[in-house]
């Protein structure tokens, strides 16, 4: 079954495992049997729910995957809107073959639709609002993190003859040095790395549609600098900042790289630098706060840089206490 949904800024066409298709409203939009039967209020409710009340379009993509995998197992059971009970709920996570989190999530997406759906009027109660989900309870990030000297092996290694290696290596550069995410640093146009006084800063476009500032590194600023010199784009401020490429042509088009594409420069990269290939874009966020914290940054101002909202999250990025060294383990007397 297919779910058209509006596109946000940043979303793909498509690639969501075969079940979701982020896409503009059509008149071809079909709606999950289970809401087309509870009538026209049901659906225009359910749609509503991705486009009123889910603004950030990955949560909106991934609530759109859980939400659809819900629906179809309640359709397999031949189960109407009405029907769906706690105990439904509850067996659904309870066979859920996803990993803790991802019961999780989808959990919460069921809830949340119950919940748009009952301020509706659609249905009466929340049948997910008692279910209880597992428990899930995480002290360090599993990212890979890079070592200082592999982190460098990788930009030392980009080919910078022509603009899209220079491209790369601006790209992986502001993730690490800024601790950026991947959405927010593609999102970023050319008018987004600008001068203020006599440093150049970086204006990030973060979650929540907030904007992120912060300095420059001046080894991020060197790299950008040389791209934008190679790309020629410097002047046209209200453009992408990171543009796609014409295949393997090493030019340039004027349409914004997607994360998808960068993940898969990242990986190429890393491969070709002899490097792990569990390397992914969220990677260099983690290595810029460890490089940051060894050298002796504080949670505190790591937290502020990342815009986390608790240093308990950026705690989780914290591998500074990974290595355990040899002389710990020989205290072993035995």
């Amino acid at each position: 079954m297919t779910y058209y949904l509006p596109q946000g800024r940043g979303e793909q066409d498509s690639g969501m495992a075969g079940e979701i298709i982020i896409h503009p409203t059509t008149q071809n939009a079909r709606l999950p049997a289970l809401i087309a039967e509870a009538g026209d209020g049901a659906a225009k409710r359910f749609f509503e729910f991705f486009t009123a009340n889910i603004r950030n379009p990955n949560t909106r993509a991934a609530y759109a995957q859980a939400v659809a995998q819900f629906l179809r197992w309640c359709e397999e059971r031949q189960l109407s809107l009405r029907a769906i009970e706690p105990m439904v709920v509850a067996a659904y996570i309870e066979t859920h073959p996803g990993s803790d989190p991802t019961k999780k999530q989808h959990l919460a997406a069921i809830r949340m639709l119950f919940d748009w759906l009952v301020t509706g009027q659609v249905i009466p109660v929340n049948p997910a609002a008692s279910v209880r989900g597992p428990k899930h309870v995480v002290r360090k990030g599993k990212t890979h993190v890079l070592s200082v000297e592999d982190a460098r092996k990788l930009l030392d290694s980009i080919d910078t003859s022509n603009v899209v290696g220079l491209r790369d290596r601006a790209l992986i550069g502001v993730m690490v040095f800024s601790f950026a995410r991947i959405g927010a640093v593609v999102g970023m146009r050319v008018e987004d790395y600008y001068q203020n006084g006599k440093r150049w800063w970086l204006r990030l476009h973060e979650k929540g549609g907030k904007f992120h500032e912060v300095p420059a590194h001046h080894n991020a600023e060197a790299y950008l600098d040389a791209y934008l010199e190679a790309a020629g784009i410097g002047e046209d401020r209200k453009t992408p900042l990171f543009r796609s490429a014409v295949g393997r042509t090493k030019t340039l088009t004027p349409r914004a790289l997607r994360r998808n594409n960068a993940l898969d420069m990242v990986k190429r990269r890393a491969l070709k630098a002899g490097l792990s290939d569990r390397i992914c874009n969220h990677t260099f966020r983690a290595t810029g706060i460890t490089a940051y914290l060894e050298a002796g940054g504080t949670i505190e101002k790591a937290q502020q840089i990342a815009a986390h909202e608790s240093p308990k999250t950026t705690k989780l990025y914290d591998r500074t206490q990974d290595q355990i060294s040899l002389d710990e383990i020989e205290r072993i007397a035995i």
